[in-house]
């Protein structure tokens, strides 16, 4: 849980500090909104890497991802430019999404499924702790010594991960066995439907999470005037409601099972983007608006986990990292469309659009289980 909060706060930071990035680079909006979608839509690669873990090993398959994490983060310690830091983001989401699916492989391997929601649960608090602790670090090192000054403190967090996996994760691994081509594995995923169903959920979710994930910055500053370190207090509310679903998934969804718990999260999450533009009339409906939304995201999210663990046991990380691929395309989509629908019609209309998304979903969740 510690460990990811670092690569987590990586992948995040740039959301609340889209325009501080942008002005600190001489670039707009639509130019860092383009660079996301490329991030998002090189995610989507991550099948090609992330089963290593399945042919290697899940110990292999951490410390490769970490690799690429802290080589991405040395490049703008190296020479800070917009290109340094494309290279940066995009490395440290490839080294996120190789290490994510061999770590919830490593522990799908060991844990019976009837309690893996509560296991995975308390994992995901990383994703939480990002917008809680990392953030506003992030926020305050931006604010005293510039844009890049985060990169160098990742580098070396960055090291010191790969150290503390090197020595706590058994080299041996006697609950896997490796297997010595991937074919089989990529089979058993794109001919299963319920499988595929189940990547489409975590592209449609994803896809409207992007949406407000990219604008909500820019929204609060746009209309409140919020300053970086408000930005990092928005930031830290946010990660509390995420940490509030993580919450909620290790109390229920192994006792309400997956599917359904997905169902109420999926739901709930279309409700919260209706209500997120009425009440975002002030500065603190704004940040209970985005409370609901992300508590309720988090809670599908984190309840999708487990349940897509298991659709595919003989293949658990090539199916996670599939699932992985899915989140990179929807959040690729989310990308591309956020900054026009928010400059073009506002803010109201990309909270529709996430209710349209989270709808299909709803849909692709309803044809895994009929499969």
């Amino acid at each position: 849980m510690f460990l990811r909060a670092v690569l987590n706060t990586a992948h995040r930071m740039v959301y609340p500090f889209l325009p501080v990035f942008a002005r600190g680079l001489g670039v707009d909006i639509s130019t860092m909104s383009l660079l996301m979608t490329a991030r998002s839509l090189l995610g989507a690669s991550s099948p090609l890497f992330a089963p290593i873990a399945d042919l290697r090993g899940r110990k292999f398959g951490m410390l490769t991802g970490i690799v690429i994490f802290s080589v991405g983060m040395g490049t703008v310690v190296l020479y800070p430019s917009f290109l340094t830091l494309a290279i940066a983001l995009i490395l440290a989401m490839l080294g996120k999404y190789m290490f994510d699916p061999a770590m919830q492989a490593y522990f799908g391997d060991r844990i019976p499924y009837h309690q893996r929601g509560t296991a995975l649960a308390v994992t995901e608090v990383a994703w939480s702790m990002s917008f809680i602790v990392g953030v506003p670090v992030v926020g305050f090192l931006i604010d005293r010594f510039g844009w890049s000054a985060p990169f160098p403190i990742f580098t070396i967090l960055g090291l010191i991960i790969f150290f503390v996996i090197w020595r706590i994760v058994p080299h041996e691994d006697p609950h896997h066995q490796p297997i010595f081509t991937s074919r089989e594995n990529y089979r058993a995923v794109l001919t299963s439907i319920p499988a595929l169903a189940g990547i489409s959920i975590a592209l449609w979710a994803s896809a409207a999470n992007e949406l407000v994930n990219i604008i909500f910055g820019v929204w609060l500053e746009d209309s409140f005037g919020l300053k970086i370190i408000a930005l990092a207090g928005a930031s830290a509310v946010i990660g509390v409601s995420e940490l509030s679903g993580e919450g909620l998934v290790a109390l229920t969804t192994d006792r309400l099972g997956k599917p359904l718990a997905l169902a109420i999260g999926l739901v709930s999450n279309a409700l919260a983007s209706i209500l997120l533009p009425f009440i975002g009339q002030t500065q603190s409906g704004a940040l209970i608006g985005l409370f609901l939304f992300y508590i309720t995201f988090e809670y599908t999210l984190v309840s999708h986990i487990p349940l897509v663990s298991e659709l595919v046991p003989s293949a658990r990380a090539t199916m996670l990292s599939m699932n992985v691929t899915g989140h990179a395309i929807g959040r690729a989509l989310g990308a591309f469309l956020a900054a026009f629908i928010y400059q073009k019609y506002g803010f109201s209309l990309v909270t529709f659009t996430a209710v349209g998304f989270n709808v299909i979903a709803i849909l692709a969740l309803w044809r895994m289980q009929k499969g």
